[in-house]
């Protein structure tokens, strides 16, 4: 009698196989499923949040909350709400590839009037109290070429009583009106924040989700050795930004 395998063993191991394949596969489609519309893991990777979100949160966004978009169309599931203002967005940026995610706060939605004065938003008229803007260099001004480019983006949508003299800078512009199927985000650093001042109104299509919680987040400044796992702020996990 020979030794080796039985073809009764064979076709187990062949069974055991196509199952395990069969749940791999089961588990890889749920998984896509969820990152496409329900959640997906996300990384801060500069200042411009800063204190909401500090460099190297990881955070789960729920992509749900504004309706996902369904990949290879231009259809997004129905929204679980509109976005708000105060909310934190996940967005495509408006300039680049687009390959790459932003994270900002929603200051302005459609037919809003906003405004800045030396450093404070005002919405319709009225001051916008925000505690967790943050400020390091409130006299900060750009350059004429940036500034130029500031006036050229706004001044369609300018509301003020003499728009041959606007001249916006970064701490001080509008009155601007929000159009239709717009948003106006800016980050919460606002003196080192690249967004709407700079770039424009968001397209409401461009939105990915809102920040879930931080589920991981480490000091990459650390003194420690390898600080993603060396140096974790155990204070910052599990909470939700606002």
């Amino acid at each position: 009698m020979t030794r080796g395998h039985s073809p009764r063993a064979a076709g187990r191991l062949r069974r055991t196989l196509a199952e395990w394949a069969k749940s791999l596969l089961g588990a890889l489609l749920i998984w896509l499923v969820l990152r496409t519309f329900v959640v997906e893991s996300f990384r801060i990777d500069s200042g411009s949040m800063q204190n909401t979100l500090l460099v190297d949160d990881f955070l789960f966004v729920t992509k749900a909350l504004y309706g996902a978009e369904v990949p290879l169309t231009h259809l997004r599931l129905p929204a679980i709400r509109e976005p708000r203002r105060g909310d934190i967005v996940v967005f495509d940026p408006v300039e680049g590839d687009g390959d790459t995610p932003l994270v900002k706060r929603l200051v302005g939605l459609p037919g809003d009037t906003l405004a800045m004065t030396h450093g404070h938003l005002v919405l319709d008229g009225r001051p916008v109290a925000e505690p967790y803007v943050v400020h390091v260099d409130s006299q900060r001004s750009e350059t004429r070429e940036m500034r130029a480019r500031m006036r050229a983006l706004q001044l369609p949508h300018f509301a003020g009583a003499a728009p041959r003299a606007y001249d916006p800078d970064v701490e001080d512009w509008g009155p601007i009106v929000v159009p239709a199927e717009s948003l106006f985000v800016m980050g919460d650093n606002r003196d080192d924040s690249y967004d709407s001042r700079y770039w424009g109104f968001l397209p409401r299509a461009n939105l990915r989700g809102s920040p879930l919680l931080i589920y991981y987040s480490f000091a990459p400044d650390s003194w420690h050795a390898v600080p993603l796992l060396t140096a974790p702020r155990l204070g910052r996990i599990f909470r939700r930004p606002r």
